[in-house]
Formats: C-alpha cells, sequence, structure tokens
C-alpha cells in the first residue's frame, strides 16, 4: 500500500500517532500498558519508535491480516523513548481492526512479540496482559452482564465491561444508531477527564496528551 493512502489520525504530544484509520477501512489504535518490554535493539534490523508503530501499520496495510502477516516476520525492533515531560518509558500496545470485522493486538511481554489474532478479539484496555484480561473476562461472562457487572476504573473492570456491551448493542445499518450505540459505549467504559492516580499507570491522564483508556470504537464501528 501506497503511503501516501489517506488517513485520519490523533497525535499525543504532537509526535505519536495514537489512533487512526486509513482509507481502506484499517484502523489502529495504540493504549498504554506497564507490562509492555520491548526487544534490545541491537542495530541487527531496522528501529521503528513507538511512536510510528501505529502509523506504519495505517501507511502499508489495508487489512487486520496483511498487518498481522507482516509483523509476525518481525521487520524491525520497536524502540521506546521517554514520554514528553516525564521520567517514565512509553509502554504501549497496539490493536488493530477492518472493515472484515478482523481484529488483532500486539504486544511485546519479555520482550517477545505476542499477537492475538482473532475476530472476538474486540476490546483492548490496559494492564494487565491480553491473556490475563480474556482469563478474567471468563468469570463475568459466567456470571451474565445483565446479572452483574464490575464498575470501577480498573482496566479490567473496563474490559470486562466493554466485552459485554459492545455485542449487546443494537447492530443496525443506519449510522446515527451504529454511531450513538458505540459512543454509548465509550462513555460507559472511558475514564473521565481529570480523574487520576499517581500510584496506576492504568488511569494516569499524561499532561498534554490524551487519556489512555478503552479502544473499542473502530472495531464495533467496523463491525457495523
Amino acid at each position: 500500500m501506497d503511503v501516501q493512502i489517506r488517513k485520519r489520525i490523533a497525535s499525543g504530544f504532537d509526535v505519536a500517532t495514537t489512533d487512526g484509520l486509513n482509507e481502506a477501512g484499517l484502523c489502529a489504535n495504540l493504549l498504554w500498558l506497564a507490562e509492555s518490554q520491548y526487544p534490545a535493539f541491537d542495530r541487527s534490523k531496522p528501529g521503528l519508535s513507538v511512536a510510528a508503530w501505529a502509523q506504519y501499520v495505517l501507511d502499508n496495510f489495508a487489512t487486520v491480516q496483511e498487518a498481522v502477516n507482516a509483523l509476525r516476520g518481525e521487520p524491525f525492533t520497536i524502540v521506546t523513548d521517554t514520554v514528553p515531560g516525564e521520567t517514565r518509558l512509553a509502554t504501549l500496545h497496539l490493536s488493530m481492526s477492518d472493515t472484515t470485522g478482523d481484529s488483532a493486538i500486539v504486544e511485546y511481554i519479555g520482550g517477545k512479540q505476542v499477537i492475538h489474532h482473532d475476530r472476538k478479539y474486540q476490546v483492548m484496555t490496559n494492564s494487565p496482559i491480553f491473556d490475563e484480561h480474556l482469563a478474567l473476562n471468563e468469570y463475568w461472562k459466567r456470571i451474565g452482564g445483565t446479572v452483574m457487572l464490575p464498575g470501577t476504573n480498573r482496566a479490567a473492570d473496563r474490559f470486562a465491561r466493554a466485552s459485554f456491551y459492545v455485542n449487546a448493542i443494537p447492530k443496525d445499518e443506519d449510522p446515527v444508531i451504529a454511531l450513538a450505540s458505540v459512543f454509548s459505549v465509550i462513555r460507559n467504559v472511558s475514564v473521565p477527564f481529570g480523574i487520576t492516580s499517581p500510584t496506576s499507570p492504568t488511569f494516569r491522564q499524561p499532561a498534554g496528551g490524551r487519556s489512555l483508556t478503552t479502544s473499542a470504537s473502530c472495531t464495533s464501528s467496523n463491525r457495523r
């Protein structure tokens, strides 16, 4: 795919592509994951700034399958740096979705790339790692979302709520209803602006940056 393909992106600190959608319908989102640990950059292969990770996907691929095929080959090493104005390193994971309803989550755990690729992976939040989110969510699925759902700001609770609601909302071809449905889920699982926890990176909102919360909008809207 030509890098000149049209796309719309949201920028973090005016240096990173954090969310975007290209004209082929491929969506990419970056969110904070404290457990992220990228491989050491030994220059044996090209380096790619974590700030350009989502941009690379949007520039080069039309579908999740194309992106996953390329990323599995690990053509580059993700290189991170400190968050602007802070001392901590940017530790992020990537979600992708497309117009076919396909989805993938890419994480770096213990220096190793881990790709979760399946249409059923519709939600990504923050910590813990994706495998642990899936295990925790099994408990809530057994209870049933109409009986009880966890209601805190914790990423695992937001993951459980989003996972239930994104499949419970109306599926409608009317774009007004579809957008209203998706935004109702986003409002339900987002951390309100200004709510922070100095001890938890899960919903710490960096000054000048956007809140790093739940990525469900592109995935769910692409499935309408």
